[in-house]
């Protein structure tokens, strides 16, 4: 089982920094094609699952560092069990690592990503300036950025829960990176990133800001505040270096485009709205009620690799329905749907 090539900023914000002269964006477009090329013609590094006799319910850490080179994983600098050292990234990315590994363990009864208890796998201090973050089928791998649009890559931990969770969905539903479907993937990668940061900062889903990547944007971005936004979609930034965040939070808006793999960085606001709006419907923590239907639609074995959002929406009602009954749950999901443009019958 392989996963795509995911990467936390969108291509399109790359291609539009890169057309302006940003040397560090021409860098990271360039990195991001050679290993996207490397992927069609290698075959993928099997994501490491422990033996049986290896499950132990903690996390299996290593946090290597590429010293600003393209070539992984690079020197392990942090394994599982060591003190922290003197590298804040590193111990960074190792905390984002455990943050992760609790939420799926400690509320979803899953070790790890595959639910065998693989080793999590993180690669700092990538290339030079590299201005994003990638999950490669097998680990992590972060950029420090440019220091000036972009932020080391370590600093949000939704952003490390969102590659993480890319891992996640490769072991489940593998849902194909175009597209609807692709959209979903990266959706998905929001929800369950929004839940590590939530859950470790012990923030209800009225508490929280629902904003991915709070943090990363540098000194250079003047209006902007994330990535994106799962309350409010095509509000996370609008800045004269960066552009209009183009994310749609209805199908009347849905973006039709080529680009991005069908626009997978920028429908996926639609079901990001809509778990919102269930989560903030519902009350109480995120990760307790609404993240539990969206867990139970992802390992149910329900979801084709082709989900659209339709299907999607209709998995997540009958998953409600199958856990909660006729309850609030139901109405709740149901009303979050019909609110971004997807009535379940």
């Amino acid at each position: 089982m392989t996963s795509p090539f995911c990467t936390i900023v969108p291509p399109h914000l790359l291609e539009k920094l890169a057309a302006d002269g940003r040397e560090s964006a021409q860098r990271t477009l360039q990195a991001d094609s050679a290993l996207r090329t490397r992927r069609r013609v290698t075959t993928l590094r099997a994501a490491q699952s422990a033996p049986a006799s290896a499950l132990t319910g903690t996390p299996r850490r290593a946090v290597h560092d590429a010293e600003h080179t393209e070539t992984l994983p690079g020197r392990e600098v942090r394994a599982e069990g060591d003190a922290p050292v003197g590298d804040a990234t590193v111990n960074r990315a190792h905390a984002g690592l455990g943050a992760t590994f609790d939420l799926f363990m400690k509320v979803y009864g899953r070790d790890s990503m595959d639910g065998s208890g693989m080793p999590l796998i993180a690669t700092v201090h990538y290339g030079v300036d590299y201005a994003n973050a990638f999950w490669d089928g097998s680990q992590m791998v972060f950029g420090d950025g440019d220091g000036d649009l972009f932020l080391d890559f370590t600093l949000p931990v939704d952003v490390i829960g969102h590659e993480l969770a890319h891992g996640f969905t490769q072991h489940t539903a593998n849902l194909e990176y175009y597209g609807q479907s692709g959209a979903l993937n990266e959706s998905v990668s929001d929800v369950f990133g929004a839940l590590v940061k939530q859950y470790a900062l012990g923030q209800s889903a009225a508490e929280a800001d629902w904003l991915i990547g709070a943090g990363l944007l540098g000194p250079g971005v003047d209006r902007g505040v994330a990535l994106r936004s799962m309350k409010e979609p095509g509000t996370a930034y609008d800045d004269d270096v960066l552009g209009k965040d183009p994310q749609p939070g209805h199908m009347d808006d849905y973006v039709r485009t080529s680009r991005d793999n069908g626009g997978v960085h920028i429908n996926s606001g639609i079901p990001n709205r809509a778990f919102h709006l269930l989560a903030t419907e519902l009350g109480g923590n995120a990760w307790e009620r609404a993240g539990l239907i969206w867990y139970d639609v992802m390992t149910g074995g329900a979801l084709a690799p082709d989900t659209g959002f339709a299907e999607f929406a209709a998995a997540t009602v009958a998953a409600a329905k199958a856990r909660y009954g006729d309850a609030a749950e139901l109405q709740a999901v149901t009303k979050a749907w019909a609110a971004v443009g997807l009535p379940v019958d």
